[in-house]
């Protein structure tokens, strides 16, 4: 059995936020038990913590080769149209994840330049949305890791 190839630093990053999410979600029930009211904070920060946690764990999912995909045609192919269509794939999930974090990482400078703040909290909102580039930039190295390692054979679709 090969092992498995791992984004150790996406897994940490999710299992904290997801921490972090218990905590103070644990911490508002307690509160709003013993005092009828509550933080006015945790929906805030458990909203941005459950983007952290998806992207996160999405990139371990790229890394794992665990996302969902249909591979009757691919396994159908002979090893050299399989190639191809493995780099078209790779090549798709490039575009897409490069547009994500290019149009991600304008969207968190606009917000930086013009100094918006949070709703809830009133922190600057860049704060919450630099995650967004960062993590999608996580995604697309595991998916051109993902995608050699598929083209050299080294991960399996039927595990």
């Amino acid at each position: 059995m090969k092992p498995q190839p791992d984004a150790r630093l996406e897994r940490v990053l999710a299992t904290l936020a997801l921490m972090v999410i218990a905590l103070i979600s644990f911490a508002n029930v307690v509160v709003r038990y013993v005092t009828d009211a509550s933080f006015a904070f945790t929906e805030e920060i458990s909203v941005f913590l459950l983007v952290v946690v998806t992207f996160a764990g999405a990139a371990v999912a790229l890394r794992r080769n665990g996302h969902i995909r249909i591979g009757l045609v691919e396994r159908a192919l002979p090893p050299g149209p399989r190639r191809v269509l493995i780099a078209l794939q790779g090549l798709a999930g490039l575009v897409v994840l490069g547009l994500i974090t290019g149009y991600g990482a304008q969207m968190a400078w606009q917000e930086y330049h013009w100094q918006s703040l949070s709703p809830g909290l009133g922190v600057p909102q860049w704060w919450y949305l630099v995650w967004l580039p960062l993590l999608s930039l996580a995604m697309l190295v595991r998916l051109v890791q993902q995608t050699l390692d598929r083209l050299r054979g080294g991960l399996d679709d039927e595990s």
